[in-house]
């Protein structure tokens, strides 16, 4: 069973899977949004694979458990809520667990745009970041994210980029009774849900933009 937040607004909701970093999908509604979730399951199967997680996709059933407005963050397309369940304590093993997830989304990321073109199919119109320039807005963000959980980084050379990442992760991987990292504003689980889910967002992107050889 996959718990799954569900934030709305008027012209868009989102779907993320509270226990599962980076299963987040929007659609114009919450039927939409599920199914688009339940689409990305095989993919998703892949990073909770590399995490060393068991994931197993014959068994997956959905269950909404919590409701929540979204804002206009969410209407733009970033799953933006914090929900109650996020302020959930986390034990040291989940904790691991989650952190472990998110290095998987970020380590998924990298291969996927490492293996693609530097030129991306563009969209129906003509737009579309290349990748190179999702590259450098996904580590840009990344240093963003580093800085709600209280870590300040600056996006640079790999090396930056390697030592903002395993700072991310030391935080991620203490145990929690909930509250806000760092008197911020985000607890744990949603730190790591956001974290996760714009690295796969975009090493999707990234896939289905790329024409095949």
């Amino acid at each position: 069973m996959l718990r799954v937040l569900i934030e709305t607004t008027p012209k868009k909701a989102f779907a993320s899977a509270l226990d599962w970093p980076g299963l987040s999908r929007g659609g114009r509604d919450e039927s939409a949004a599920l199914e688009a979730l339940s689409a990305k399951l095989p993919r998703y199967a892949l990073v909770a694979e590399a995490a060393g997680q068991m994931f197993p996709l014959e068994d997956i059933v959905l269950e909404v458990v919590e409701r929540v407005p979204g804002n206009g963050a969410s209407a733009y397309g970033i799953p933006a809520m914090v929900a109650a369940s996020d302020r959930e304590p986390t034990s040291a093993a989940e904790a691991e667990r989650q952190a472990a997830l998110v290095e998987a989304a970020w380590e998924a990321f990298d291969r996927i745009a490492a293996a693609a073109p530097e030129a991306l199919r563009k969209g129906p119109r003509g737009g579309g970041r290349d990748r190179s320039a999702i590259v450098d807005h996904v580590n840009g963000a990344d240093t963003g994210y580093a800085w709600a959980i209280g870590r300040k980084h600056e996006a640079g050379s790999r090396e930056a980029i390697d030592a903002m990442r395993g700072d991310v992760l030391a935080v991620l991987r203490q145990p929690s009774d909930g509250s806000a990292i760092a008197g911020k504003k985000w607890p744990p689980r949603y730190a790591a849900r956001r974290i996760a889910w714009h690295a796969l967002d975009h090493a999707w992107e990234i896939e289905d933009r790329t024409d095949p050889a």
